[in-house]
């Protein structure tokens, strides 16, 4: 990879001496600079030569710097108050080498970043919620979008691919755009009346160590293999998937290893019942990855006995090893594809035939999964149904395993992301971060914990800027819901989220009351932008009187058989009553709470079930119920007071 990147370096540097300067590809027409900064203009040119970056902004600025002996340039820019048109003019003195930028503007610049639900874009998905209208209305000269292209990198890196040629005004042809970074940069022009621009690096399903540098995922447990095997490898592009490709063989032999010892021939008297096809993360097994049996008896006649027959099985996520009557009939690693297998005719008997599956789901919704008609056996030219109630068992979770390697060549391995589609950016000052991310990282809470807040301080490191805002999206509700989920890994994910407000200029903007049980992606954008809107108008631009956050509760106290809690504002319920809550007795068992408000402030909890209340927690579980509000609309943020 560093003999990639120094290649590239010398035919830049080559292509200089006979043409013009050369800038990174995110330097173009239409560009914004935040205002009262300093941009750094970074490039190549004539190795020696004097390059002089020339404005028209405030009485003229003119800036010169020297071009070292392989033609690297990095010049300081003071940028002027908002406005502009202006026209940027890059030269090294050679005739026709001058590189010109028009239509450039100064204002307010927000760096957008995340995973899918951040990169949601207005329109080329399943849309935001009146997409049509946001489309129509989209012509904002203005507004400046620049969208960074996903790509990889081992190494940090000094330029980023671009979507759309690079910076673009917005507009109807434009919005393939993140939705929140276009519908927050909407609001902010129309507030502070000047030009506003969003920089969209987004990739959806990825992690947050992929967007953190290598220095700041040092000493964070659970990283140690990747960090090593990139320092092993000299950040080596091919030597990287040779070293990473033995720890997740390595990996993978382990969990194959994982099984029961039962009798594959005869159907399993007392396991638990699950509907096939369906990924069973929405149903039964929420949120879990592991191996598990499955089972299912299929009757045929007795003329099919010593037939041959196709059994067909729809999609199975991840891993299968499928039997027939107690023997092996085939099996691979595939979530997207179709099982069909051949039964050879000795296998086959009338009457009660016995299917048993064990599944290795790695990630995802796991299970066997897709159209209930591609299930079948199919013999003598009859097909007989295999949808419906199959019976289950657990061989293992994967949680008893270390965790999967990630591969180098995904968007999951760490450093990624960062070295590729951050760090090339930082050149570029911006106001400050809009963060959207963490379903990813579902699962491993107390990992994410110090991870995020590592990257926050990285990116703010990285920006030379130690109170860079960094504004950021609490997970909103997904999934089965449940009144009683102690154990919720997706709450769990977001009291992680929430424990970055400890450092200085973070803010989180919460969209529990957003979400849908059964999709990931919820369509209203527009209000996770407006709620990102009103924290950046409060604690950025002077508009004391924007409210940003809803009461939050400040003590909890057991009375007897009641928990009592204040919160330093007043509250309402959407309803009648107040709903969410849960309390527990201190060693594990909770129980659906009955509420009382008790003034606009306090609220008091209790339950039958639990006689010496001690712990309370309010919208705690995938997609909770909860219902309180604070006097300008925004919902309490899922809090639990033993956490």
């Amino acid at each position: 990879m560093k003999r990639a990147v120094a290649l590239l370096t010398i035919v830049a540097a080559g292509l200089s001496v006979c043409g013009k300067v050369l800038l990174p590809q995110f330097f173009t027409d239409n560009m914004i600079v935040q205002r009262n900064a300093v941009l750094t203009v970074p490039g190549n040119a004539r190795p020696g030569s004097t390059v002089t970056v020339k404005t028209d902004w405030g009485d003229g600025v003119k800036v010169s710097g020297k071009a070292d002996k392989d033609g690297r340039f990095r010049i300081e820019v003071p940028t002027p108050e908002a406005g502009g048109p202006f026209t940027v003019i890059v030269s090294d003195g050679s005739k026709d080498g001058d590189v010109v930028l028009s239509n450039v503007l100064s204002g307010e610049v927000w760096l957008c970043s995340g995973q899918s639900n951040m990169e949601f874009p207005v329109k080329g998905w399943s849309a935001v919620m009146n997409a049509d209208e946001v489309v129509a209305r989209s012509q904002h000269p203005d507004i400046r979008l620049l969208q960074v292209k996903k790509n990889l990198a081992y190494t940090p890196q000094d330029d980023a691919e671009v979507n759309m040629g690079g910076w673009v005004e917005a507009s109807p042809a434009t919005m393939d755009f993140s939705a929140i970074a276009y519908l927050f940069a909407l609001q902010m022009q129309q507030e502070l009346g000047v030009p506003v621009g969003v920089i969209d690096s987004t990739w959806g399903g990825t992690p947050a160590e992929a967007w953190t540098g290598y220095e700041a995922l040092v000493g964070i447990d659970g990283f140690e293999g990747a960090l090593d095997d990139l320092k092993k490898s000299g950040f080596s592009r091919e030597e990287l998937f040779a070293v990473s490709q033995r720890r997740a063989d390595e990996w993978t032999e382990r969990v194959t290893a994982i099984d029961l010892d039962f009798d594959r021939s005869e159907m399993q008297a007392g396991w638990e019942k699950m509907p096939v096809p369906g990924e069973w993360e929405k149903s039964v097994l929420p949120g879990f990855d592991g191996v598990v049996w499955l089972q299912r008896e299929v009757e045929l006649p007795a003329e099919a006995a010593g037939m041959p027959l196709r059994l067909n099985l729809a999609k199975i996520d991840n891993m299968d090893d499928t039997y027939f009557n107690g023997t092996r009939v085939g099996g691979f690693d595939n979530y997207a594809a179709s099982r069909s297998y051949e039964v050879p005719g000795n296998l086959v008997k009338g009457g009660k035939n016995v299917i048993s599956v064990r599944v290795i789901d790695f990630d995802g919704g796991g299970g066997i999964y897709g159209d209930a008609s591609e299930m079948a056996v199919v013999t003598g030219g009859k097909s007989y149904p295999l949808a419906g109630e199959w019976s289950y068992k657990i061989a293992g979770d994967l949680k008893q395993l270390p965790a999967k390697p990630a591969s180098p060549q995904t968007s999951q391995y760490p450093t990624t992301l960062y070295n590729a589609m951050i760090h090339p950016i930082s050149v570029m000052p911006v106001k400050g971060v809009l963060w959207y991310q963490g379903c990813a990282n579902v699962g491993r809470d107390s990992q994410y914990e110090p991870l995020f807040q590592a990257l926050i301080n990285n990116w703010r490191s990285l920006y030379g800027n130690d109170e860079m805002p960094f504004y950021f999206v609490q997970l909103a509700g997904w999934l089965r819901p449940q009144n009683v989920q102690p154990d919720s890994e997706w709450a769990a994910l977001r009291n992680a989220q929430s424990k970055a407000l400890c450092l200085p200029n973070t803010a989180m903007a919460v969209a529990i009351d957003l979400g849908h049980p059964e999709d990931i992606h919820p369509v209203d954008k527009q209000e996770v932008a407006r709620r990102l809107g009103l924290i950046a108008l409060n604690r950025d631009y002077g508009k004391r009187d924007v409210v940003y956050a809803a009461p939050r509760c400040v003590r909890s106290e057991s009375r007897g058989d009641k928990m009592v809690l204040k919160f330093d504002g007043p509250l309402h319920s959407a309803s009648g009553v107040a709903t969410g809550f849960i309390i527990g007795d201190g060693k594990g068992k909770f129980a659906y709470a009955k509420s009382v408000m008790k003034g606009d402030d306090t609220i008091e909890l209790s339950s039958p079930l639990i006689e010496r209340p001690s712990v309370a927690r309010y919208n705690w579980a995938d997609y909770p119920g909860g219902n309180l509000y604070g006097p300008t609309g925004l919902p309490v943020a899922p809090f639990a007071t033993d956490k």
